[in-house]
C-alpha cells in the first residue's frame, strides 16, 4: 500500500532509513480538495500512499480534460519538472494521503543513493509509456474497446495493489470515465448497460465485478497493461 518512492523496491535497509528523512511530510486531502493546481510552483514530487486522485488540464474556454487517475503506489506532480510549474490540477478522488518528496532534497540525496535515480527513470518510462496508450486508445479504439482497455487497465493495477482484480470500487463517475476516454456520458452508461447484458460485468452503482475477463480482453484487442 505504500508508494514506489516512499518505499522503493530494491533499496537495501540501509538505503531505506536514509530514504525516509527525506520523506518527512505526509498530506492528507479531503474528497474534492486540490493537491495543487495548474500555474503552481512544482516544489515536491508526492506519492500517493492511500485513495485516488485524478489530473486535469483546462483552456482559456474553461473546457477540462481528465488526463489519468492515480493509484496508491503511483507518483504526482513529473509534469510539472519542465518549468517546474504544474501544468494540470490534481483533485482527490476521496480522501486521500500522499507523501512529500521535496525537489531540492530529491537532488541531493540522489547523489548518495543511485538507485533513487533508477526509480525515477522508471516511473519516468512507465509515465511515457501510458501517455502512448492513451493517444493510441483515443485515435484508433471504437468506443467499446476503450472502456474495456480502461476496466482491465484499473484491474491490473489494483492486482499489483493485492486487491481484488476483479471485484472493486469505481471512485471516479461514469462522467469522469467519459471524459478521460473522450465520449460521452451517454456513452459511457449504454456501454456499461450492454457490458451487463452480454455478460462481462455486473455493476450496481459504482461497484464493479468483472464476470468475463477473457472477453473483455478480446474486446480491447489492446495491451492494457
Amino acid at each position: 500500500m505504500l508508494s514506489e518512492i516512499c518505499i522503493p523496491l530494491g533499496m537495501s535497509q540501509k538505503d531505506v532509513v536514509i530514504l525516509d528523512e527525506l520523506i518527512k511530510e505526509r498530506i492528507r486531502i479531503p474528497k474534492g480538495s486540490s493537491l495543487f493546481r495548474l500555474g503552481d510552483p512544482t516544489t515536491s514530487l508526492y506519492g500517493l500512499r492511500s485513495g485516488t486522485m485524478k489530473t486535469q488540464i483546462q483552456d482559456a474556454a474553461g473546457q477540462v480534460q481528465i488526463t489519468g487517475f492515480l493509484l496508491p503506489g503511483e507518483v504526482i506532480g513529473m509534469d510539472g519538472l519542465l518549468e517546474n510549474i504544474h501544468v494540470s490540477n490534481a483533485i482527490a478522488l476521496e480522501d486521500s494521503e500522499v507523501c512529500v518528496i521535496p525537489l531540492e532534497d530529491l537532488d541531493s540525496l540522489s547523489q548518495h543513493l543511485p538507485i533513487l535515480q533508477f526509480q525515477f527513470r522508471r516511473l519516468m518510462s512507465k509515465e511515457i509509456t501510458r501517455s502512448h496508450q492513451m493517444v493510441m486508445s483515443l485515435g484508433t479504439l471504437r468506443s467499446e474497446q476503450r472502456l474495456a482497455a480502461f476496466l482491465i487497465n484499473i484491474s491490473q493495477r489494483l492486482s499489483l495493489l493485492g486487491y481484488s482484480s476483479t471485484e472493486f470500487i469505481l471512485r471516479m463517475s461514469r462522467e469522469e470515465i467519459g471524459n478521460y476516454l473522450g465520449l460521452t456520458l451517454e456513452t459511457i452508461s449504454r456501454l456499461f448497460s450492454r457490458f451487463a447484458r452480454d455478460g462481462l460485468l455486473h455493476i450496481q452503482q459504482r461497484e464493479v465485478n468483472l464476470i468475463d475477463m477473457p472477453a473483455l480482453r478480446a474486446l480491447a484487442g489492446t495491451d492494457c497493461g
